[in-house]
């Protein structure tokens, strides 16, 4: 929504501009440059101060030793570019991971990828999606910085004093057009297995409560894909969020849009596989999606799982950019782009921008922060959130797809894989700026539910028996439920009920400290890193231009 009396100072406008020209075809034989950024510049106005010391207390951070980062690189606690991007920021040298043209390259099936360290260009990577590809880049330049970088040779592990070279497909197999033809094939296979998967699992649940059928017209799923194929772990539908107030006990569902309930559907799952993990018989253990990575005494996701994320609409807020400007981004206002791709705030189901002098905020009972921004979010800290930050590591997604109703995703580029870029340098270990690969499948659900049951959410995970139905507004399970929890009607995704299982989860893994907190909203802060974390993004956000997230009220997480 367009902001009518508002002020809109220059600077946020040109960053706007700046992403938008970024977003235009591109021109034969330009590259596209990403840089590491070293340190965050302090903007002007009455927002200085107290930015001042958002970005002071993370500045003064003490640095993690270099020889601590290649060691949890080499035991694969740290990926390859965000061990890139934080030697940059220790060891103070220039780095470019750029989009570039390879010859050879063919076209529509693969990106490329080049890193540049103070003006040296090291092998191109490609791969399928720009995260490959750029992981892929960085990865081939570690074999050859590592050894050769005068300054990390006195913290390279005794034992070997060089790392072992990194698995390297032969260079003729990236150019040769049949393994071409072969891996996109087996892309496409992929990419039609993930609808499919939520098809049948959709058609089984709405074939056992028919009557509820009209809940599916906003669909979100969470897939998990393995060597033996993709199922569907998590599914929500929705479009609204409750009219009433923040509730003290915890027992009111804020927010029903269809990917908000998928991804607590989602941590329902995560909850129940660490149990699993945590459990005494070694056979629930080993079925468990966890395992032991390395020295951090957190968990992760075992070796050859991804995390999917389907969509049948595309989500409320600045993925929906209308497409003037995708047509004419130079002739567009700064001030109906800052509107247009800005954070926004969601109101029983109404969606305005965080500048809309339109929106009230005192008539308001309960406000959030719309699905794509909650998305832009969760691709920075995880999936996981912060109570399940003390057992696992971030989460992120592999891949979105949204199905062929969403015909425009350039507003969901933009805005999930665009809006915190650069950020990950900043960043606290294990946390880092995702990338998933965005595209488009065939439809999976229709999109025109009934009147009657407009306002209605479904939502359900793995292993559960039954699908619960909550009235979005009321943020409450309904009486015809198939699920209902007790007489109360509150919903199994909750606050309460996400606290409840992250007790039992403590108790399992003998965590003291944890089942000793009072309340939700202290065991959140316990979780120091994501905390971290997410005050370095919002001050990102504030930064860049896009303003400011909404905080909570500390009503609604001061719960036993």
């Amino acid at each position: 929504m367009i902001a009518s009396g508002g002020s809109f100072p220059r600077s946020r406008g040109s960053s706007f501009a700046q992403i938008l020209m970024k977003n235009l075809p591109a021109t034969p034989g330009l590259t596209q440059s990403y840089e590491s950024q070293s340190t965050l510049p302090i903007p002007k106005g009455p927002r200085k101060d107290v930015l001042h010391q958002q970005v002071k207390s993370y500045a003064a951070k003490p640095k993690v030793s270099p020889k601590t980062l290649v060691d949890r690189y080499m035991q694969g606690d740290l990926h390859a570019v965000s061990l890139l991007h934080q030697l940059a920021q220790i060891l103070q040298f220039h780095l470019e991971i750029k989009e570039t043209v390879t010859t050879g390259n063919v076209p529509g099936l693969y990106f490329a990828f080049c890193v540049v360290i103070d003006g040296v260009e090291y092998k191109t990577g490609m791969g399928l999606t720009k995260k490959d590809a750029r992981l892929k880049a960085a990865e081939f330049a570690l074999q050859e910085l590592l050894p050769s970088l005068e300054s990390l040779k006195s913290f390279l592990p005794e034992a070997s004093g060089v790392p072992p070279p990194l698995p390297v497909k032969e260079e003729h197999s990236m150019f040769d057009i049949q393994p071409c033809r072969a891996i996109c094939e087996r892309k496409k296979s992929v990419n039609l297995q993930i609808p499919n998967a939520v098809r049948d699992q959709l058609t089984k649940l709405l074939n056992s409560h028919p009557e509820f059928s009209a809940c599916a017209g906003t669909t979100a799923a969470f897939i998990i894909q393995t060597s033996s194929g993709c199922d569907v772990v998590a599914l929500g539908t929705g479009n609204y969020n409750t009219k009433e107030n923040a509730s003290s006990r915890g027992r009111i569902l804020h927010d029903s849009h269809a990917v908000v309930t998928a991804r607590r559907s989602l941590m329902r799952f995560l909850y129940r596989h660490l149990l699993m993990f945590f459990s005494k018989t070694a056979d629930l253990t080993q079925k468990s999606i966890f395992h032991q990575n390395g020295s951090s005494g957190l968990l992760s996701l075992k070796s050859g799982i991804t995390l999917h994320l389907y969509v049948n609409q595309l989500p409320k807020g600045a993925a929906q950019i209308p497409s003037k400007l995708r047509l004419r981004p130079l002739s567009i206002l700064a001030w109906q782009v800052n509107s247009d791709i800005s954070l926004h705030l969601s109101v029983e189901g109404k969606v305005f921008s965080v500048f809309a002098s339109t929106f009230d905020h005192s008539a308001s009972k309960l406000v959030s922060m719309s699905t794509t921004d909650k998305i832009t979010q969760w691709q920075v800290l995880g999936y996981q959130g912060a109570l399940l930050s003390h057992f696992i590591e971030p989460i992120y997604l592999s891949q979105q797809q949204g199905d062929s109703g969403c015909s425009d995703i350039r507003g969901m580029e933009i805005s999930v894989n665009q809006r915190a870029e650069g950020i990950t340098s900043q960043l606290p270990l294990f946390y880092c700026m995702m990338r998933p690969h965005i595209t488009l499948v065939p439809s999976v659900a229709a999109n025109s539910p009934e009147s009657g049951q407009l306002t209605y959410s479904m939502n359900w995970s793995e292993g559960d028996s039954s699908v619960e139905v909550v009235d979005g507004l009321e943020g409450k399970t309904i009486e015809g439920s198939p699920f209902k929890s007790g007489s109360a009607l509150a919903s199994r995704l909750c606050k309460a009920a996400m606290l409840h299982r992250f007790k039992l989860v403590a108790k399992e893994a003998q965590r003291e400290d944890l089942l000793a907190t009072s309340s939700c909203r202290e065991a959140k802060r316990m979780a120091k890193p994501y905390q971290e974390a997410k005050n370095i993004l919002r001050a990102y956000l504030l930064q860049q231009g896009f303003g400011s997230w909404l905080v909570k009220l500390s009503l609604s997480e001061n719960f036993a």
